[in-house]
């Protein structure tokens, strides 16, 4: 397996190499203006393109190929060299923003209802140099389009907290001067309630937020969407998360998934505030986008209803719309099996 390209691997090499130092600037350069392979390493003569490709992987998941929504969404196929591939999403936002989903694992074991990655099965960790390349492809790949990368979240495929370790090596690659520099508060990590992995979060001392998908205001209904709430039920859960709360100063964003007849009521609301009525939680509901389950998206109607009796209650809630659902590419959609539609940007020429 090869290694990745970072300053201290590059700068090693190239002495040995008896290259001057400036080529590893050249290199680094390159992968921030959208280089895909080592042939779009322009600046370097052809033959030590070729020389470094047979030791380091330009990026630590090569990217195969993309998609792009009808709304500015991109979505990649990136694959590792042991085989196994990963998708990692890059959201349009208005005035040039934009985010990245990141994965964290090739499959989830954990098997939620209505998640394409869940339904497809477990896969094996991501390391921090896949993790943390992924946010850096993406933000280059912005950059050619004009854009700026300001947020990144680990909401695509995995469980982040199963894979803490890693996470975390990525998470300080990219708030690192060497990263994208991203303060603590760009960055997301979303869990479907891996108990353990919260407080061991807490206790890591990076500033990051934490996102905590709930999906349901009682356990009968969470544990029939996510069978991790057999394990850590609600109440278990949220004592947890308050935990979080009182060790970091931080909330705790709360994800909620609106379901046709599932979990939509206003009862379901109602039930949802009672749980959070301490004001440590802010709630994001979330649109379902098909994954080829039974389960129907909630109306408008009855997402307004829901948020109404939460603002009723004294919850604050907001609506994350759907982006990139026309190429499989929001939220629970990701599965590792993109059709390729967009040439991948690179700055050779």
């Amino acid at each position: 397996m090869l290694a990745r390209v970072d300053r201290n691997r590059l700068e090693a090499l190239l002495a040995e190499l008896g290259q001057p130092s400036y080529r590893a600037r050249q290199v680094l350069d390159a992968r921030r203006a959208g280089a895909v392979s080592w042939p779009d390493v322009t600046a370097l003569p052809k033959a030590l393109r070729a020389r470094l490709g047979g030791e380091l992987s330009l990026w630590a998941l090569q990217p195969e190929d993309a998609q792009e929504s009808a709304d500015g969404t991109i979505k990649w196929r990136m694959r590792g060299s042991d085989g196994v591939t990963v998708e990692t999403v890059l959201i349009a936002h208005d005035r040039g923003r934009r985010t990245v989903c990141i994965s964290s694992q090739a499959g989830c074991a954990l098997g939620c209802r209505f998640c394409a990655t869940g339904l497809a099965g477990p896969g094996r960790d991501l390391s921090a140099d896949e993790i943390a390349d992924q946010a850096e492809f993406a933000a280059a790949q912005a950059a050619t389009r004009g854009a700026r990368l300001g947020n990144v979240v680990f909401m695509g495929m995995g469980e982040p907290l199963q894979n803490l370790e890693a996470v975390l090596g990525g998470v300080r690659t990219l708030r690192s001067v060497d990263g994208l520099g991203l303060s603590g508060r760009r960055i997301a990590i979303s869990t479907v309630g891996w108990v353990p992995g919260i407080r061991a979060l807490a206790e890591s001392g990076e500033p990051v937020r934490l996102a905590v998908s709930l999906h349901g205001s009682d356990d009968a209904t969470r544990s029939e969407l996510m069978p991790i709430n057999t394990r850590w039920p609600i109440a278990s859960l949220l004592a947890e998360c308050r935990r979080y709360c009182d060790t970091t100063g931080r909330r705790v964003f709360i994800e909620y998934l609106l379901l046709d007849g599932v979990n939509d009521a206003p009862a379901d609301a109602r039930r949802l505030a009672e749980l959070l009525r301490d004001g440590r939680f802010h709630v994001n509901l979330i649109e379902y986008n098909p994954t080829g389950t039974p389960y129907r998206a909630s109306p408008g109607d009855a997402r307004e209803r829901f948020r109404a009796a939460l603002a009723a209650a004294g919850i604050e809630a907001s609506v994350r719309r759907s982006r990139g659902a026309d190429v499989d590419a929001a939220c629970g959609q990701l599965a590792g099996r993109s059709e390729p539609t967009l040439q991948l940007a690179s700055s050779a020429k």
